[in-house]
């Protein structure tokens, strides 16, 4: 039993000496982004954080949405969204879309200076009349304020995984926009009553997206897990920050 556990354990770590592409996320290239510490343990030594709660709810709005714009998709038509926006945009078919909307498969480029194999999920697929791809992600979530803008610090990560998503598919040889959308989806709590349902106000948002870093925070991974020493926690990493309190009363 402790053999079988071991080998779960290590399996999909990276080895230094091992030729076979290393398949790297786009939640992990971000999560060296937010801590390289956590990021050595969990690629290398098998020691993930703690996994978070499911946010369910997120992933039936992500899922009524793709059906809602596959149907359009399917009739060559524009979303009423994209008509009250005013954006030249149209939702495309793909031959490939359902795999890179597909989380374990996703847009994939290998990365031949690291010999990382990088890929990331889309939530939809968008072109425009210069026959550019645009990249557009889900996002929901439950506040007072109207949304129009990606004004928030932590909302940072939200526009690295856009142009993350740029950057793989320019890699995969398509002619892609650098603006991106957000479709944004606002759960409202001032109804009257519940009624056995939640209605969201819906604000698209554009972000001009540049994928300029991304090759190099890759290569940067890279060299932390070449490594043999684990690195210095992040400067805001509430995980590392808990493990060094906790030590203090184990002393």
């Amino acid at each position: 039993m402790s053999q079988y556990y071991n080998s779960q354990r290590t399996k999909g770590l990276y080895d230094p000496k091992s030729s076979d592409p290393f398949k790297l996320s786009r939640s992990k290239l971000e999560l060296f982004i937010d801590c390289p510490r956590c990021f050595y343990l969990d690629r290398k030594m098998g020691v993930g954080r703690p996994p978070g709660f499911p946010f369910a709810l997120n992933s039936a709005v992500d899922a009524l949405l793709k059906k809602e714009f596959d149907i359009l998709r399917l009739k060559n038509e524009k979303h009423p969204l994209i008509e009250k926006y005013g954006v030249d945009a149209i939702p495309v078919e793909h031959e490939d879309l359902d795999v890179w909307r597909h989380n374990f498969t996703g847009v994939q480029f290998l990365h031949e200076p690291t010999n990382f194999l990088m890929f990331g999920a889309i939530d939809d697929l968008w072109i425009n009349s210069k026959e550019e791809y645009i990249v557009v992600d889900y996002k929901s979530t439950s506040k007072t304020e109207k949304i129009e803008a990606l004004d928030k610090d932590w909302q940072d990560g939200y526009k690295r995984q856009m142009e993350i998503y740029q950057w793989l598919l320019r890699k995969n040889g398509y002619k892609v926009s650098n603006t991106g959308y957000f479709v944004y989806c606002n759960g409202q709590t001032d109804r009257k009553a519940f009624d056995a349902k939640l209605e969201f106000d819906i604000t698209l948002i554009p972000y001009e997206g540049s994928d300029s870093w991304v090759e190099g925070k890759i290569v940067e991974a890279h060299k932390c897990l070449q490594n043999d020493k684990i690195p210095e926690s992040g400067d805001d990493c509430d995980y590392c920050s808990y493990v060094k309190t906790v030590k203090k009363y184990y002393q």
